[in-house]
């Protein structure tokens, strides 16, 4: 089966701490890897989990506080001193566009690789990125500033050729593509053979939401609905749920609601606040909710 992996680079709130840096992740689907915001700290994250640099495609941005964006000009600085050549897409909200143009002719001169932005409306669930084998798209969040999160899906694959069946049918090989792509198959004496005997079905297409920043909303519910995986903030534990809510922000056992409401595979709970001494709390809390839930720490590898 083809890579389809989170790495978490960061799954802490606001203020980095000795425990945890600001947000960021690496999602690789069939090894191409995007980032999932980029704040302070991630480049060394990204060195530490021994993840190149020029593999990095693009970066999701889910909103304009400096925990998720504020290492990102820093990180496109590394990738002109390393040499990059190849294009380097930005996805965020389109407030970041003139701002981010302005650090970069402050501090990146004569790249010689293109940025190029791609703004995203976070009050839309539409798909921003897609190629021959993913896609990805917008979840609107409930935060303080605009805010979206982000549903990584594999494609559907192809079916695989039951050689066992296609040889006994004496089927040449120059016929399989199009078997595997749902062709029947019709001998000399007339009779055709049902594709459903020449193919064995591929794996389902797995799922991963990424859902940082939000209060409690269940309107998410229908758009993550039976993802193998959910990554949704728990900054904090219920007892501070009245400034979760003044703040834009989720409980852990709020996440584990979602996760449960939506019929998710596993949840991952994060970006946790840094009052926040043990996150073992923060875990057992949602496990009652939701007993298939873990925690982010830095270096997490999650194969989805």
């Amino acid at each position: 089966m083809e890579k389809f992996e989170v790495t978490i680079l960061g799954c802490g709130s606001a203020t980095p701490t000795l425990r945890h840096n600001p947000s960021a992740q690496v999602v690789n689907i069939h090894e191409k890897l995007s980032l999932v915001d980029c704040g302070e700290g991630t480049q060394l994250q990204l060195r530490l989990r021994k993840v190149s640099f020029m593999a990095l495609r693009n970066v999701f941005i889910s909103h304009l506080h400096g925990d998720h964006c504020l290492g990102l000009v820093g990180l496109i600085s590394t990738f002109s001193l390393l040499g990059r050549t190849k294009d380097f897409h930005v996805y965020a909200p389109g407030d970041f566009e003139p701002l981010l143009n302005e650090m970069l002719s402050l501090f990146c001169h004569k790249l010689e690789f293109n940025v190029v932005f791609h703004a995203i409306d976070t009050r839309k669930n539409a798909i921003v990125y897609e190629d021959r084998t993913m896609e990805v798209s917008t979840l609107p969040l409930l935060h303080s500033a605009e805010c979206c999160g982000f549903l990584f899906r594999e494609k559907p694959a192809l079916p695989h050729i039951n050689r066992e069946m296609t040889d006994y049918y004496g089927i040449p090989v120059c016929y399989l593509s199009s078997i595997k792509a749902g062709s029947d198959w019709e001998m000399v004496d007339g009779t055709v053979i049902p594709n459903s005997r020449l193919v064995i079905p591929a794996a389902p297409p797995r799922s991963y939401a990424y859902c940082s920043d939000t209060l409690y909303n269940p309107d998410l519910v229908p758009l993550i609905k039976g993802v193998d995986l959910l990554y949704h903030e728990a900054t904090y534990d219920k007892s501070k749920e009245h400034k979760a809510v003044l703040r834009g922000h989720s409980t852990a056992r709020q996440a584990a609601t979602i996760a449960k409401m939506s019929e998710v595979g596993r949840l991952m709970i994060g970006h946790y606040s840094a009052s926040v001494d043990d996150v073992e709390v923060l875990l057992e809390e949602a496990r009652e909710v939701f007993p298939a839930t873990l925690a982010a720490q830095e270096g997490l590898v999650v194969s989805v």
